[in-house]
């Protein structure tokens, strides 16, 4: 999963550049600058928020290096207290992202994105599913703590 999400994040860079070249290049070299692609290039931006994914997939596999840094930094009888903290914390933040990302994505639905035609509400997908598997994973990460089945080992110290 996560080598998915770097394929496409390379994708998006790669198009974002070129995207962002193709007016130098129009205006320079062919004296006619190509309109849309401004907005091309902002959406393949946008699409690169697929780090809400990646994030997600930290939080999933224990690697997100914040968060085990917060857990480790107490002293150690502090430790059980400062995983489920960080997992409620996480789960909270997963949840306002799922829920103001929705929220945008429906406001923006309706309007179009000028030149390319395509809905505005497009840029916030990532937003919205990556708050939802952070919330996701951050409950299930609790519930195996609450039932003692937790496997975790923030090992970096």
């Amino acid at each position: 999963m996560v080598a998915a999400g770097v394929t496409v994040n390379e994708i998006a860079d790669k198009g974002t550049f070129q995207d962002a070249m193709k007016p130098v290049y129009g205006r320079y070299v062919l004296n006619a600058t190509p309109t849309w692609v401004e907005q091309a290039a902002l959406l393949l931006l946008l699409v690169m928020v697929i780090a809400f994914l990646g994030a997600a997939v930290g939080v999933h596999e224990n690697s997100h290096l914040a968060v085990n840094m917060l857990r480790t930094t107490g002293p150690p009888r502090l430790h059980a207290v400062l995983v489920v903290l960080t997992d409620l914390l996480l789960a909270g933040f997963g949840a306002l992202m799922f829920w103001f990302g929705l929220k945008l994505t429906i406001f923006k639905w309706g309007s179009m994105i000028p030149l390319i035609q395509i809905p505005e509400g497009l840029r916030s997908p990532p937003l919205t599913v990556g708050g939802a598997l952070i919330l996701l994973f951050s409950l299930s990460h609790l519930l195996r703590l609450a039932y003692g089945r937790d496997a975790r080992r923030d090992d970096f110290q």
